[in-house]
């Protein structure tokens, strides 16, 4: 299960979302997590439809979206979705 998280590096919530996907990370073994830098990586941003830092979107093993959340996602929130994408 992939976790994509944009981010840019004056965002102070993007630093709070930063640390509660490295728990879901040591809570969910099959979580892994890709940042991306909406200004390093325009393209990426813009294929996913990225207007607002922080978010997070969780896709299962077919790559099918299951969670999109923009600004600080709560660890329970987070959790729930990477259920769902297993």
């Amino acid at each position: 299960m992939e976790l994509t998280y944009f981010s840019s590096s004056f965002c102070e919530p993007c630093r709070q979302t930063r640390s509660i996907l490295a728990e879901v990370e040591r809570l969910v073994p099959q979580a892994h997590v890709r940042e991306f830098d909406v200004v390093r990586d325009v393209a990426e941003a813009e294929a996913n439809g990225i207007r607002v830092t922080p978010t997070v979107v969780i896709r299962d093993a077919s790559g099918a979206e299951v969670f999109r959340a923009t600004g600080v996602p709560t660890l329970a929130q987070v959790l729930v979705a990477a259920a769902k994408a297993l």
